[in-house]
C-alpha cells in the first residue's frame, strides 16, 4: 500500500517526504495551503414552525447560486475539467439531496445543520458503496461547504488566487478547485490523497502543473511559506532545500520542457517505427484547442457524456448530432473514436432511473445501461452517423464495459447497420482473456488502462491507500494489454491505449514494446510522449516491455523499464 515516507539520513539534512508523482516536473516556491473549510455547525436552537419555509427558501437560494457559480466554471473550461465541474454543479442542486435538507428543515433544523446532516447521510452511503461512487464524497463536501459559506455571506472556500508562484497544498482538492488553477503561478500541487486517475491527478496533467498526491498525514507538518522542491516524476518532496541545487532542478525541468514543446512529429521511434498519437476530448472547444498545435493525428477517445449528465430528459437525435459535429468539424480528414455513453456509477442519469446498487462500480454503467435501454444506443449511433456524414472524418465506434463475446456482435451489428466502424473498450479482464473471440466480431480495441487496472487487481482506483496497486505499471495489468495487442496482431487489427497510461512518456514506450498501435491522452501530454519515443528504439521498447511484465511488481516494473530506456 501506498504511504508518505519520511527521510532525513543526516542531522541537518533537508527533511523529504515521499508521495506519488503523477504529473512530471519539478516546481520550487513556498508553500500555500488552501483556504480552510467553513466550520461545520451542531445542531443549534430548533426552528420555530412558521419560520421553516423561510429556511427553505434561503437553502434553496445559496444551493442555487452555488450550482451556478460551478456550472459557469464549467462553462469557462474543457475537457475533464469541465466534465467534472459539469457533475460537481449538479450536485448542488440534486433532488435527492434538497428533498434530504428540507426534510431536516422540517423537523426544526437550521439550513446549515440541515445541509451538514444530510451531507452525512449521503457519504456514509457513498463510502458504504465504495468504488467511484465514494470518491463524490469529496465532490458533495465541496458543495456543502460552499452552501454553508453562502449561507453565512462568508468567501468561498477552496483555492486562494496568488500573485506570485507557489506550491499549493491541500488534503485533496475538489474538480471546482483543481478546474480554476492557474499554471503560471501554481509552481506545483501536492496533496495527502488522491492517486493516479484522480480528478486532481488528471487536471493537474492537462495544465502541466507538476503534481504529487497520496503523500499521506505528514504532510499537514508541512507549515505555510516553507520553501518546498516538487519532483512531479519522483513524488519526492524536499522541505528547505539548498538553493542553488534547487534552482538547478528547475532549470534542467524547464530545458526539458523546452525540447519537449520542440517536439513536432510525427510519433515514431529513433529506428523509425510509428506509433499514432491521438487525442482524449469531451467537446468541440477541447476538440479544437488538442487540434491547434497539430501534434495529434486524430481523436482517440471523445467523452460523450457531457451531454448527457445534466440533462433532464435524453438529448434529441438533432442535440447529440450537434454536439458530436463540433468534435468531427475540428479533425476533418482525421480519425476520430468515438465512445458511446459512459455513465452509471459515478455518472448517473436522471432519465435512465437506473437502479440503487450496492457496488454501482461493478453494476449498470457503461454499454451495459443499453442492454436495458437500447434505444439510449441506437438513438446515438444514429446521431454519430448524422454527423459523421456532414463531416469529412473516419468515425470510429466504441462501447464502454463490454464483457462478453454476444455483447460484442449485438454491438458491431448495430454499428454496421449504420456504416460505422466498431470497436471495444477493454475494461473488463474478460475480454482481454477472450480478446481472439471478440475481435472476431469488432474491428479494434481501445484499452481503458484506468478501469482495466482496478478490475484487475481488485482495488478502487480512487483510493489514496491502494494506489500502488492500481498504478499501470503493475505487471498484472501489463500481461492483459500485452494478451490484448498480440490478439490484434494475429487478427490483423488495432489496439489502442486511451487511459492514463498514455500520458507517462516511459510507459508509452513499454505500452509500444507490447504491441500497442496508437496512445491517446490529454493533448498537453502528446509532446512529451512524442519525444520520449524519438529518443528510443523499437528494441528498447521490446525489452523494456518484456522487463515490466516479468518485474514483481509496479515500482520494480519502472526501475527496469527506465534501465532499459534511459529516462
Amino acid at each position: 500500500m501506498t504511504s508518505a515516507r519520511f527521510r532525513a539520513t543526516i542531522p541537518g539534512e533537508p527533511v523529504t517526504l515521499t508521495g506519488l508523482g503523477v504529473v512530471g516536473g519539478v516546481g520550487y516556491a513556498p508553500v500555500q495551503w488552501v483556504r480552510p473549510r467553513p466550520e461545520l455547525p451542531t445542531a443549534g436552537p430548533e426552528v420555530p414552525e412558521d419560520a421553516r419555509q423561510g429556511e427553505k427558501e434561503r437553502f434553496a437560494a445559496a444551493a442555487a447560486t452555488v450550482g451556478s457559480r460551478l456550472a459557469s466554471r464549467a462553462s469557462m473550461v474543457t475537457g475533464h475539467a469541465s466534465e467534472v465541474l459539469a457533475a460537481t454543479s449538479a450536485l448542488a442542486t440534486d433532488r435527492g439531496w434538497q428533498r434530504t435538507v428540507n426534510k431536516h428543515i422540517d423537523g426544526g433544523a437550521s439550513a446549515e445543520w440541515a445541509a451538514v446532516q444530510a451531507t452525512g447521510t449521503f457519504v456514509a452511503k457513498f463510502e458504504k458503496i465504495g468504488g467511484l461512487m465514494a470518491e463524490r464524497t469529496t465532490d458533495l463536501k465541496d458543495v456543502r461547504d460552499r452552501v454553508i459559506a453562502e449561507l453565512r455571506g462568508e468567501p468561498e472556500p477552496g483555492v486562494p488566487d496568488p500573485q506570485e508562484p507557489v506550491v499549493l497544498l491541500a488534503d485533496d482538492l475538489a474538480p471546482a478547485d483543481t478546474a480554476g488553477l492557474r499554471p503560471e503561478v501554481i509552481a506545483a500541487l501536492v496533496t495527502a490523497l488522491g492517486g493516479k486517475t484522480s480528478h486532481t491527478a488528471i487536471i493537474a496533467r492537462q495544465l502541466g502543473i507538476p503534481c504529487v498526491v497520496a503523500v499521506g498525514e505528514l504532510l499537514f507538518q508541512v507549515e505555510d511559506g516553507t520553501q518546498l522542491l516538487v519532483d512531479g516524476e519522483t513524488g519526492e518532496l524536499t522541505q528547505n532545500p539548498e538553493g542553488e541545487l534547487a534552482h538547478r532542478m528547475v532549470a534542467e525541468a524547464a530545458e526539458k520542457a523546452d525540447r519537449i514543446r520542440a517536439w513536432q512529429g510525427p510519433a515514431q521511434t529513433s529506428d523509425g517505427y510509428r506509433v499514432q498519437l491521438l487525442a482524449n476530448v469531451q467537446d468541440g472547444a477541447a476538440a479544437r484547442k488538442a487540434a491547434a498545435p497539430g501534434i495529434a493525428e486524430g481523436v482517440g477517445l471523445f467523452r460523450t457524456e457531457l451531454a448527457f449528465l445534466s440533462a433532464q430528459v435524453e438529448p434529441t437525435l438533432e442535440e447529440q448530432t450537434a454536439v458530436y459535429l463540433e468534435v468531427f468539424e475540428a479533425f476533418r480528414g482525421h480519425k476520430v473514436v468515438v465512445r458511446t455513453l459512459d455513465a452509471g456509477s459515478d455518472k448517473p442519469l436522471v432519465f435512465a432511473n437506473m437502479p440503487n446498487e450496492e457496488n454501482p462500480s461493478l453494476g449498470v454503467r457503461g454499454m451495459r445501461i443499453a442492454l436495458d435501454r437500447p434505444e439510449l444506443m441506437t438513438h446515438q449511433l444514429d446521431a454519430i452517423k448524422a454527423a459523421a456524414e456532414a463531416s469529412d472524418v473516419e468515425a470510429w465506434v466504441m462501447a464502454p464495459m463490454m464483457s462478453t463475446v454476444s455483447e460484442a456482435e449485438w454491438f458491431a451489428g448495430l454499428c454496421r447497420e449504420r456504416g460505422l466502424f466498431p470497436g471495444v473498450m477493454v475494461e473488463v479482464p474478460g475480454v482481454a482473456l477472450r480478446a481472439d473471440k471478440v475481435l472476431e466480431h469488432v474491428e479494434f480495441f481501445s484499452i481503458g488502462t484506468n478501469d482495466l487496472s482496478q478490475y484487475t487487481m481488485a482495488a478502487d482506483r480512487m483510493s489514496p491507500y491502494l494506489s500502488t496497486l492500481t498504478d499501470p505499471w503493475q505487471p498484472a495489468v501489463l500481461r492483459l494489454v500485452q494478451l490484448t495487442a498480440e490478439a490484434g496482431q494475429r487478427a490483423g487489427k488495432p489496439v489502442g491505449v486511451c487511459g492514463e497510461a498514455a500520458a507517462d512518456p516511459l510507459l508509452a514506450c513499454v505500452l509500444t514494446g507490447l504491441g500497442v498501435t496508437s496512445l491517446s491522452a490529454a493533448a498537453p501530454a502528446l509532446a512529451a510522449v512524442g519525444a520520449q519515443l524519438s529518443a528510443v528504439t523499437l528494441d528498447q521498447c521490446r525489452r523494456a516491455a518484456a522487463a515490466a511484465v516479468d518485474a514483481k511488481g509496479s515500482i520494480e516494473a519502472r526501475e527496469e523499464a527506465t534501465a532499459i530506456l534511459g529516462g
